[in-house]
């Protein structure tokens, strides 16, 4: 017995020390490693890439009014019709038949609750179609590929519904446009995101969902010429354009960067500023406000200049232009609700 007890006393004595000498088991010893933090930014950029790349192959999606009002003819054709302008003008001055009305706030829900992935082509309009256009990059960015904007709004489709292409193009500040190139930034840092959200398609939905929970969502983003123009060095200019057409004249301190290309990682997309309000412009103003969704998406603080050059050098501009005689149609619209 006097055996088994100092066996015991062994035992107990060994395991005491264990504990005691053990720093595994000291809590004021314990170290935990923390999450190696993510870059948001740069796997919601990555994603993008991977998953179409939706900016620099596709955009902008558009489609005329001369298409739609075909589709709109043929029977049993899988369309279906966004509105995004205000509830008193499309009631009031007209809308597509069939057109829904829609607050740009609620396009994702409004797509998602309806299962628009189900038609061929959705389509959104508005006024001039930049908004549209904002949405439906938004939409295309979060996968939605039937979705595309009527290029020139409600404007294309009857002036008598909508005018605003009517004031929309102009020469105000065409004696202004130079050649002289300004070259672009060093390439930096992407602009720092703080969802929470680790997974490239989680990041993108809550950006879209804070982009869209904004009192004026487009109110946000888009920019006039004239507010531009009375302070150009508050922004770093992106001019959308091919370098031919760069050098034929640009809006001064403008940067060159080549539609579906410099928007890469491994390309110019770092060489924006993190720091400075970044304003796109293009011809009419539909492939900036594509951009700006994408740059805003990201983090940038991006806007887009409405109408483009259309506005401020229609005469000596090259690219597209909004020609009333060949855009503006006079399509039948209905009133009411």
């Amino acid at each position: 017995m006097k055996r088994y007890k100092i066996i015991n006393l062994l035992f107990i004595f060994t395991i005491a020390s264990l504990i005691l000498f053990n720093p595994g088991c000291s809590k004021d010893n314990e170290t935990t490693t923390a999450p190696e933090s993510v870059n948001e930014a740069a796997v919601l950029a990555k994603y993008l890439e991977d998953n179409g790349d939706f900016i620099n192959t596709a955009a902008p999606k558009t489609i005329t009014a001369q298409t739609v009002y075909e589709n709109s003819l043929v029977s049993g054709s899988s369309q279906y019709i966004i509105d995004l302008r205000s509830q008193t003008d499309f009631e009031t001055k007209g809308h597509i038949e069939g057109a829904e009305r829609v607050d740009l706030k609620d396009i994702v829900t409004h797509y998602n609750n309806n299962n628009l992935g189900s038609y061929t082509t959705v389509v959104i309009t508005c006024y001039s179609g930049q908004t549209a256009s904002y949405a439906t990059a938004l939409l295309q960015l979060l996968g939605h590929s039937n979705v595309s904007v009527m290029l020139f709004g409600m404007s294309a489709w009857n002036q008598e519904a909508c005018n605003s292409w009517q004031n929309g193009y102009g020469n105000q500040y065409a004696t202004q446009f130079t050649t002289e190139a300004t070259a672009k930034n060093q390439a930096g840092e992407l602009p720092t995101l703080s969802t929470g959200k680790t997974t490239g398609a989680e990041i993108l939905e809550a950006r879209v969902t804070e982009l869209l929970s904004s009192a004026d969502p487009f109110g946000d983003v888009k920019l006039s010429s004239s507010s531009l123009f009375s302070n150009l060095g508050n922004y770093y200019i992106v001019n959308y354009w091919s370098l031919d057409h760069y050098n034929t004249g640009h809006i001064p301190g403008a940067v060159q960067y080549t539609p579906k290309t410099d928007f890469k990682l491994d390309a110019s997309l770092k060489t924006l500023p993190t720091d400075k309000t970044v304003v796109v412009y293009c011809y009419t103003g539909t492939t900036s406000a594509h951009i700006a969704a994408f740059l805003k998406v990201l983090g940038y603080d991006a806007k887009t200049l409405l109408f483009g050059t259309n506005g401020i050098n229609y005469d000596s501009m090259p690219g597209k232009k909004f020609d009333p005689a060949v855009d503006a149609h006079d399509y039948p619209v209905i009133t009411g609700p």
